[in-house]
């Protein structure tokens, strides 16, 4: 697997170290492991999906990983998101309701309402700061998102046509990481308990209790049969995994 970024190419491997060798050098971004900011922090700017999008120390920096979240949406959406790829049949209505759970800088969210200019994109972020940054992303791009400060689910009162999230899902515990290079980083935004897995845990069943019909989540690839055994038990069958990003139907 090739991950690449606007300044800088990362080579990722498929040697011993499997999925965790991949985030080990997906989630270090352009950085090495040094004390020195990371590169989108001093400048203030980071590139997604062929965007220059703003960000500060109160956000996640995005990754190439993360692109193909919008990906997997264009996909449901009958959209074709690769030169060569076919995109799989419409399965989402002509004018989609799309959430985005944990929005950060707001990159998924006003990417999509770009690629997607009929739908309409909510933006939700337990980070009032996060959510700041988010809007000013959307201004800079004049994209139209509506944005909420939610745990999760919690203060959503509709019901979208598919929930999108890059939730934090980095354990602790994992030896491989470097947190030297993380830590400019909010720690919120990367690290979750439960091996990773528990907001994760958190937002399919609360998907699974408003009956969302799908579910687009980021994890490290070690964690896919775990997430997907446990959101087969609240209704969901995988339909789709590319790289990081899981695509899920839900049953109810």
């Amino acid at each position: 697997m090739n991950a690449s970024s606007k300044d800088n190419v990362i080579w990722v491997g498929d040697g011993p170290g499997g999925g965790p060798q991949k985030l080990h050098v997906s989630i270090l971004g352009e950085e090495k492991a040094r004390q020195d900011p990371p590169r989108a922090y001093l400048e203030g700017v980071q590139d997604f999906y062929g965007r220059d999008f703003i960000v500060t120390p109160d956000v996640l920096i995005p990754r190439p990983e993360t692109e193909q979240i919008v990906d997997a949406v264009l996909n449901l959406a009958g959209k074709p998101y690769l030169p060569g790829v076919k995109p799989s049949k419409r399965k989402l209505p002509e004018n989609p309701i799309i959430l985005d759970v944990g929005t950060g800088s707001g990159c998924i969210a006003i990417t999509l309402a770009l690629e997607l200019p009929d739908s309409t994109i909510y933006a939700s972020d337990i980070s009032k700061k996060a959510i700041e940054i988010a809007q000013k992303n959307a201004a800079k791009h004049n994209a139209s998102i509506i944005t909420i400060i939610s745990h999760l689910l919690n203060k959503v009162n509709f019901t979208p046509d598919v929930i999108i999230a890059n939730l934090p899902y980095v354990d602790k515990n994992w030896d491989w990481i470097d947190k030297t290079a993380l830590s400019y980083e909010p720690e919120t935004a990367l690290y979750a308990k439960d091996h990773g897995l528990a907001l994760i845990k958190e937002l399919i069943r609360q998907a699974a209790e408003k009956q969302i019909k799908y579910l687009i989540l980021e994890s490290d690839p070690c964690q896919h049969e775990a997430i997907a055994k446990y959101a087969e038990d609240y209704g969901y069958d995988l339909i789709n995994t590319m790289g990081y990003i899981l695509s899920f139907n839900g049953h109810h």
